[in-house]
C-alpha cells in the first residue's frame, strides 16, 4: 500500500482525534460522552465480527493488554479534562506519547531510531518541559496529562503488535472495540445505574458523531501500523496536539499565550521530525 497515502490518512485521523477530544472536554457529563463514544465502537465491533473470520489465539494476550491500557487511558483522560484546559492537557499527553512509544518500540520489538528521530524526541521533550513548567496548567492537570501520555504509548504499542500478530486487521480492531466498549459500559452502569439511558439519549447525536470519528481514526492507525513502523505512525497521529491547542483557543476561548505557543510548536516540530525520518 502507498506509504504517502497511509501517512495522509493518519494525519487526517489526527484532526478527527482532536475534534472528538474537544467534544469530550466540552461535554457536561464526560463519563456519559465517553460511554457514547465507546458504544459506537462496540456496535462497529459486533457488526464486523459477525462478518469476518478471526482466530484470536496468537493475538489474544495483546488484545487483552491493549484493552486494559485503553480502559486506563479513558479514565485518565476524563480526569485530566476535569482538572485542566484542553489546550494544556491534550498537547502534553499527546506529546509525551510518541517519545515513550519510540523508546518502547526500540526496547521491546527492536524498531530502530535514527539521529533525526532522536532530535525529534529531544524537541518534543523541550516542548513538554515548556508546557509543564511554564504553561501554568496546574500540577494535578500535569500529572493526569503525563499518565495519559504513558497509557497512550502503552495501548498504541500493544495494539500495534497485536494487529500484526493477528494477521486480521478488521477482526483484531473489532474485537478491541468490543472489549473496550463492554468494559466502559459496565463501569458506567455500575456508577450511574439506570440514569445512564436518559443521559445517553440526551446527547445521542453528538455522541454518535464523536464515536464515529474516534472509531474510524483508530482504525486508520491500525491500518498504517500494519505496514509501517509504529513509532513514526504514532508520531504523525500526535500532530493532533497542535490541532487540540487551536480548537481550545479559537472555539473554547481558552488562554493561549507565548509559552503555550512555544511548547505546542516545539512538540509539533519534533513530531514532524519523527514522522519524516
Amino acid at each position: 500500500m502507498n506509504q504517502d497515502l497511509l501517512y495522509g490518512i493518519v494525519l487526517l485521523s489526527a484532526v478527527g482525534h482532536a475534534v472528538w477530544n474537544a467534544l469530550l472536554k466540552n461535554a457536561t457529563d464526560r463519563l456519559i460522552m465517553m460511554v457514547a463514544i465507546r458504544i459506537v465502537g462496540l456496535l462497529y465491533g459486533l457488526i464486523v465480527l459477525s462478518m469476518v473470520e478471526w482466530s484470536p489465539t496468537a493475538s489474544l494476550p495483546w488484545l487483552l493488554a491493549a484493552a486494559l491500557a485503553m480502559w486506563v487511558y479513558q479514565g485518565l483522560l476524563i480526569k485530566g479534562y476535569q482538572a485542566g484546559d484542553l489546550s494544556f492537557v491534550y498537547p502534553l499527553a499527546r506529546g509525551i506519547a510518541p517519545v515513550l512509544l519510540t523508546g518502547l518500540a526500540f526496547l521491546s520489538i527492536g524498531e530502530s531510531i535514527t539521529l533525526p528521530q532522536l532530535l525529534g524526541v529531544i524537541c518534543i521533550s523541550f516542548g513538554i518541559a515548556t508546557l509543564a513548567f511554564l504553561g501554568r496548567g496546574g500540577w494535578s492537570s500535569f500529572v493526569y496529562a503525563a499518565l495519559t501520555g504513558a497509557s497512550i504509548a502503552s495501548y498504541s504499542l500493544l495494539s500495534g503488535v497485536g494487529v500484526r500478530s493477528s494477521g486480521n486487521l478488521l477482526g483484531f480492531s473489532a474485537a478491541l472495540e468490543v472489549t473496550t466498549g463492554l468494559g466502559m459500559l459496565t463501569y458506567a452502569a455500575s456508577m450511574r445505574g439506570r440514569s445512564i439511558v436518559p443521559s445517553l439519549l440526551a446527547i445521542w447525536a453528538t455522541g454518535l458523531g464523536a464515536g464515529a470519528i474516534s472509531v474510524s481514526g483508530y482504525l486508520a492507525f491500525l491500518v498504517a501500523v500494519s505496514y509501517l513502523p509504529i513509532g513514526p505512525v504514532s508520531a504523525i497521529r500526535e500532530c493532533s496536539a497542535l490541532f487540540g491547542v487551536l480548537i481550545g483557543v479559537f472555539f473554547m476561548k481558552e488562554r493561549f499565550g507565548v509559552v503555550r505557543a512555544i511548547g505546542a510548536f516545539l512538540m509539533t516540530g519534533g513530531i514532524v521530525l519523527l514522522s519524516l525520518f
